[in-house]
C-alpha cells in the first residue's frame, strides 16, 4: 500500500539525505543509505565518477525524447542521443542495481517508502544550453519541453524502482539556481547575452507542470540564500527543503507561512563538510528550535519537521558523511520524543 493509499506523510518527522555521497562506489553508498536512514533511504547520485553521473548529468538518462551532450563549458541539448546519454544510463543502472541488491541484503521490506532526487526544471534550463551556445533559461520554449520530459522520465525512474522494490517513492526536485532565475542575477554565456528575470508566476506554473507529472509525492530543494518561500507554498509541493543558515531575517514571515499552510519543512541543519570541531546534535538543533520558538509556533510543530544536512554530501569525506547521517537521525529522534524539553 503506498503512501499516497494511506493518506499518510511520507516526508514528515524523519532524517533523510539530500542526494550526493562521496565516493565512487555505487554498492558501498547504497549500504550506507540504507542502513543509517531507515525512515527514508534515497538512491544516491556520485558526482566524484564524472560526467553523467552529477545532478545535471544525471538529467540525461532520464530525460525523454531530448538529449544532453558536453561541451566545453558543460552540458548542451541535442538532436538525438550521443555517448553522454549512454554513460549516464548506465552509471543510473548501475545505482538501481546497487541499490536493490543493498536492500535485499538489509532484508528490508516493502513497507518503506524510498526518495529520488533530481535535478528541477528551472535549474536544469539555466545550466544547459541550447545548440546556440545560450542557456536553455532564455527559450521559453526549450523550458517548457524540458519540464514536460523530466517529468515524464522521473517519473518512469521512480515507477522502476517500486517495480524493483515493491515500495512506495517520494521524489525531491533540486532547484538551487531558483533564487537566481527569479532575480535575473545569472550571466551569459557570451559578453552580448543577457539572461533576464522570470516572472514568478511562470517560474510557479513551469514548476507545477513538473510536479503534476511525477506522480510521487514531491519535495522542493533549495539549498541557496533567497529561498522562495511564497512562490513555494502556493506550488504543488508537498515538503520545502533548505538549508537553515541560509535564512534571513526577510524570510521568517514566509516560512512561518509556509509552514502553516501545512507544508512539511526539512531543515537542513548538517555541516555538508566536517568542522573544526565536531557539534553535538544539541548544538546543531538550536537553530531550528530558535526558529520555531521566534515564528510563534508550540515545540511540537517540531515532531513534523524532518532533518536533513545541509545539502548534498558529496564533498565531505567518507567519516563525515556517515556522522552527518547520525546526527540528523539523532536530531530527528528528539524532535519526535520530547520536543519541549529542548
Amino acid at each position: 500500500m503506498t503512501t499516497e493509499q494511506t493518506g499518510t506523510n511520507p516526508w514528515a518527522g524523519l532524517a533523510t539525505g539530500i542526494g550526493s555521497w562521496p565516493g565512487t562506489d555505487a554498492r558501498e553508498a547504497a549500504a550506507v543509505i540504507i542502513g543509517e536512514l531507515p525512515a527514508l533511504p534515497h538512491v544516491v547520485e556520485l558526482p566524484a565518477r564524472g560526467l553523467g553521473a552529477d545532478m545535471i548529468g544525471r538529467a540525461g538518462a532520464v530525460l525523454v525524447d531530448m538529449h544532453l551532450d558536453t561541451t566545453t563549458t558543460g552540458y548542451r541539448l541535442r538532436g538525438g542521443r550521443g555517448a553522454l546519454a549512454r554513460v549516464a544510463e548506465d552509471l543510473l543502472e548501475q545505482d538501481l542495481d546497487a541499490f536493490e541488491e543493498a536492500w535485499e541484503l538489509a532484508g528490508a521490506g516493502t513497507d518503506r517508502t524510498v526518495k529520488v532526487q533530481s535535478i528541477g526544471p528551472w535549474t536544469l534550463a539555466a545550466h544547459t544550453e541550447l545548440a546556440t551556445g545560450k542557456r536553455a533559461l532564455v527559450d521559453r520554449g526549450a523550458v517548457r519541453d524540458l519540464s514536460e520530459s523530466l517529468a515524464e522520465g522521473v517519473a518512469r525512474h521512480a515507477a522502476e524502482l517500486r517495480r524493483r522494490l515493491g515500495v512506495s517513492t517520494v521524489v525531491q526536485l533540486d532547484e538551487p539556481a531558483l533564487p537566481a532565475v527569479l532575480a535575473g542575477s545569472l550571466k551569459g554565456r557570451t559578453m552580448l547575452e543577457t539572461v533576464p528575470a522570470v516572472p514568478e508566476p511562470e517560474v510557479q506554473h513551469v514548476l507545477d507542470v513538473t510536479l503534476a507529472g511525477l506522480g510521487s509525492p514531491t519535495a522542493v530543494h533549495c539549498c541557496s540564500g533567497g529561498l522562495p518561500a511564497d512562490l513555494l507554498r502556493r506550488s504543488m509541493a508537498v515538503a520545502v527543503s533548505f538549508d537553515l543558515a541560509q535564512l534571513t531575517a526577510a524570510n521568517l514571515d514566509a516560512v512561518g507561512e509556509l509552514l502553516d499552510s501545512g507544508t512539511t519543512l526539512l531543515l537542513g541543519l548538517i555541516p555538508t563538510t566536517a568542522p573544526e570541531k565536531h557539534p553535538t546534535w544539541q548544538e546543531l538543533a538550536k537553530p531550528a528550535v530558535a526558529l520555531i520558538d521566534r515564528l510563534g509556533f508550540a515545540r511540537t510543530t517540531l515532531r513534523s519537521v524532518s532533518v536533513t544536512p545541509a545539502c548534498g554530501l558529496a564533498d565531505a569525506d567518507p567519516t563525515w558523511a556517515r556522522t552527518a547521517l547520525r546526527l540528523a537521525k539523532d536530531i530527528s529522534a528528539a524532535f519526535t520524543e520530547d520536543p519541549e524539553s529542548l
